[in-house]
């Protein structure tokens, strides 16, 4: 079984993909995949540097961040041209990850995908579980996570599709209000209902 773990900014999400760790279950994450793919020597990195050119390597063989991003900032031609580059490149490692485990006899992988919903990568999944928090909470944890103002936090949740569509979506819901424990129980069911475990670890 492939299951897609998503959620929204500041839900928790990150939390719940730890204690899937617990279950020795292997994880394709999204974000470690971004980082992958643009490591030094690498062809994704030398196709940004064709495009944007060479001074975006910086003198380590890394991606300089700080100067794509100034490129691309006020440039949607460019960040188009960018996204063209990585998003293929990172979609196609995550597959090969996945099918790397498949291979080896894993009867479950977990894809970590944040924006899963926003990236249109279902397709890549077949159970989507959705960790989920209440929008007070939600708002209030970004703003003490990354010491954004109110109108920041804002800005930031509105730019990803709406907490209550994605629970709508999913084929488990996680919701991520309470105390870890009460996270963590939600998820042992979630993963017995699904057959992924046979018993509760309370069991």
């Amino acid at each position: 079984m492939i299951i897609g773990l998503t959620g929204s900014i500041a839900s928790g999400k990150s939390t719940v993909a730890k204690m899937l760790e617990t279950y020795k279950l292997p994880i394709v994450d999204a974000d470690l995949v971004a980082r992958q793919v643009v490591g030094p020597g690498s062809n994704t990195l030398q196709k940004i540097a064709e495009a944007f050119g060479p001074e975006v390597i910086a003198a380590d063989g890394t991606m300089d961040r700080a100067k794509v991003g100034a490129i691309i900032f006020h440039d949607e031609e460019k960040r188009a041209v960018l996204n063209g580059i990585i998003h293929p490149a990172i979609r196609a490692e995550m597959i090969r990850q996945r099918d790397e485990h498949v291979a080896k006899g894993e009867q479950t992988v977990i894809m970590d995908i944040p924006l899963l919903f926003e990236s249109k990568l279902q397709h890549f999944v077949e159970k989507i579980l959705v960790v989920t928090v209440s929008e007070d909470n939600q708002l209030q944890r970004l703003m003490e996570r990354n010491g954004f103002s109110m109108e920041e936090a804002h800005a930031r949740i509105a730019t990803q599709i709406p907490v209550a569509e994605k629970e709508a979506l999913a084929d488990a819901v996680i919701f991520n209000n309470g105390m870890l424990e009460e996270t963590a129980k939600q998820l042992e069911q979630i993963l017995k209902q699904w057959q992924i475990i046979k018993f509760t670890k309370s069991e």
